[in-house]
C-alpha cells in the first residue's frame, strides 16, 4: 500500500551509448552508466556545448570589468567560473562555494584551471565597480534573449520581497506579508511573458515595493530596445494601474 509503481529501466540504445560534445574546456567524451549513480552536473557537458556554440561565456568573461595586478591572483575565468557553477548548482550562500572543490570534472568542462574558495570570490566581486559591474551583466543577459524579441510577446512586470537576516545594505522594513517586521530587499524583475526569460531586475530597498519605483527599471528596460523588439504588451499587477504609471 503506498508503494510506488516499479517501471522497468528501458536499454540505452548502442547508438547513444557514446557521444563526443565539443565543450570551452575541449572536446568531451560523454557515455552512460546505468549502474552508477546520477549527478547533479550531469547534465553540464550538454550546456557546457550549448555555451561553447554561441560564446557566450567566453564573451561574458573576457568583458568583465574584474581585473589583477598581482602576478599571484587567481585566473579572472577561474573567479568567474567558479561563480557560475556555484549558482548553477543551486548555491545561496558564498559558503556553498565549498562543495564544489571537491568536482574534478566540471571546472574542465569550462576550461577552467581550479575552482577558487569562497573567500577569492567574495573579494573579486568587491572589487568590481558597481556601474561598470552592472552595464556589464545588463549586456551579457539582453544579448542571451534579444532574438526572442523578434516576435511580438508580452512584457511582465513582478516585484518580490526577499527577506533578509544580518546587516546587508538597503535592508529595510517595508511591505513583507510573509515576516513583518523583518528588514528586505525588493525585487522589480522584467520578464518575458511565459518564457520566463529576465531582461533585467532592480534591487532596491524593502520599503521600496510600490509600482512608481519599479518604473524606472521599465523605462530602462524599454528604451534599450528598438521599434521591432518592443512588446506587444505590458503586464504587471493592479498596482500598476495609476496614473503616474
Amino acid at each position: 500500500m503506498g508503494e510506488a509503481e516499479k517501471h522497468p529501466q528501458k536499454a540505452i540504445p548502442a547508438a547513444v551509448q557514446t557521444m563526443i560534445v565539443d565543450t570551452p574546456g575541449g572536446r568531451i567524451q560523454v557515455s552512460w552508466d546505468q549502474e552508477s549513480a546520477a549527478t547533479p552536473m550531469g547534465q553540464m557537458v550538454f550546456f557546457a556545448a550549448y555555451l561553447e556554440t554561441t560564446g557566450l561565456f567566453d564573451t561574458w568573461v573576457e568583458e568583465s570589468p574584474l581585473h589583477y595586478t598581482s602576478p599571484n591572483a587567481p585566473q579572472k575565468r577561474d573567479v568567474l567560473g567558479t561563480l557560475f557553477l556555484s549558482i548553477l548548482a543551486g548555491h545561496r550562500r558564498y559558503a556553498h562555494v565549498t562543495a564544489l572543490r571537491s568536482d574534478g570534472v566540471s571546472p574542465n568542462i569550462l576550461g577552467m584551471g581550479k575552482i577558487v574558495s569562497e573567500d577569492a570570490l567574495r573579494r573579486a566581486l568587491g572589487k568590481i565597480p558597481e556601474a561598470e559591474g552592472t552595464e556589464w551583466m545588463r549586456k551579457h543577459l539582453f544579448k542571451s534573449v534579444v532574438a526572442a524579441c523578434q516576435t511580438p510577446w508580452i512584457l511582465d512586470i513582478d516585484t518580490t520581497v526577499k527577506p533578509l537576516f544580518g546587516h546587508q545594505e538597503g535592508a529595510e522594513v517595508g511591505y513583507n506579508p510573509h515576516k513583518p517586521g523583518r528588514p528586505s530587499h525588493a525585487y522589480h524583475a522584467y520578464w518575458m511573458g511565459n518564457l520566463r526569460l529576465l531582461l533585467d531586475v532592480e534591487v532596491t530597498a524593502g520599503n521600496t515595493t510600490a509600482s512608481n519605483h519599479a518604473q524606472p527599471g521599465l523605462n530602462r528596460v524599454l528604451d534599450a530596445l528598438c521599434a521591432e523588439q518592443r512588446p506587444y504588451l505590458v503586464h504587471g499587477d493592479c498596482g500598476f494601474g495609476n496614473d503616474a504609471v
